[in-house]
């Protein structure tokens, strides 16, 4: 099975191979897989999430990437500010077919307590066509409705006389967007008519928010604020764990630097020893009674080309080395 990644798909694995969380063996046993990701972005609220469970279930709507950012950096200034505060910043979900959401007591009660019901309508407007009728345009549907059943649910309203006054129901759409045209007769109140589609179908419906997720393995219904504060928790953790991996690895290089750096000052009775030494092993050892070397130091000058003698081999391992005491500095701060 192949798939391709979006960019910013991307973001959800980036450093997972620097040690920045937990794994675990798969249903098998045969490999290794990440008990959560590093996610470098939110995507639990970016994204939205749905699920069910044995006596649970989760329901979260997808948000706009930029206004849950700005959220994360107003909690990380202030970490007492109030779901009110963070609601003039994360004004609403971003569901992206569109649509309308009707009222904001829907979006408050969910963001202040983890529930709520969310009111979603059609993006319409009505058109005068000739002869004094009236045609109602659809151009964005409620999230996680399907267009082609709405059709068909309109068409079955109109034959049973539920909707009565349609003349003709078309698909109109194209590349350019949704276009869902119900042509009326002449006779009929097209905003009564749009009263009717609301109310009958599901150019309204109402989306229940349920923001539960798993926190430290237990499911829990989580407020707007409790669910950047995870997050952020997350992050925390995950900048930590790949800070001291990173800074494992600075330190491990530049201790070999060092023994480089060791042996070509030294180089003429470096080479001297060796020479002299009938085994690797033998040398080895001599390296380290002989410079105060330890083994990795000295098995990396066993291994060290002739080339690194040369002048410019020297300023280039200088220049290394500086960089990685700047780079082992800036981690040691940041931890």
């Amino acid at each position: 099975t192949e798939m391709r990644m979006t960019k910013i798909a991307v973001e959800m694995l980036r450093d997972l191979d620097k040690d920045t969380v937990n794994f675990m063996p798969n249903y098998d046993g045969s490999l290794q897989e990440p008990l959560v990701l590093p996610s470098r972005i939110p995507n639990l609220l970016v994204n939205g999430s749905y699920g069910i469970a044995v006596g649970m279930a989760t329901n979260i709507p997808p948000h706009n990437l930029g206004e849950v950012i700005d959220g994360l950096c107003m909690m990380i200034d202030d970490p007492n500010i109030t779901i009110d505060q963070l609601m003039t910043t994360i004004k609403g979900p971003d569901f992206p077919t569109g649509g309308l959401i009707q009222g904001r007591k829907g979006i408050e009660k969910a963001y202040h307590t983890g529930r709520g019901g969310i009111t979603l309508r059609a993006k319409t407007f009505i058109e005068e066509m000739s002869h004094g009728k009236n045609r109602i345009v659809v151009t964005e549907i409620p999230y996680q409705v399907n267009k082609a059943r709405v059709i068909e649910n309109i068409a079955d309203l109109s034959r049973q006389k539920v909707l009565d006054g349609i003349t003709a129901l078309r698909d109109e759409s194209d590349r350019k967007g949704m276009r869902i045209v119900i042509e009326l007769r002449s006779d009929v109140n097209p905003q009564i008519m749009l009263n009717n589609l609301f109310k009958h179908t599901q150019l309204q419906t109402t989306f229940g928010t349920i923001m539960l997720a798993l926190v430290d393995g237990h499911p829990r219904v989580l407020n707007l604020k409790q669910m950047l504060y995870y997050y952020l928790k997350h992050q925390e953790e995950v900048v930590t764990r790949r800070s001291r991996f990173e800074l494992d690895k600075a330190q491990a290089k530049a201790h070999i630097l060092e023994g480089l750096l060791i042996a070509l000052d030294h180089i003429d009775a470096v080479i001297k020893t060796i020479r002299e030494s009938r085994t690797d092993d033998i040398a080895k050892e001599a390296l380290i009674k002989s410079f105060g070397l330890t083994e990795k130091q000295s098995i990396a000058i066993l291994d060290m080309r002739l080339r690194r003698l040369t002048g410019l081999e020297r300023e280039k391992i200088e220049a290394d080395y500086k960089e990685l005491q700047d780079r082992i500095n800036y981690l040691i701060d940041l931890l």
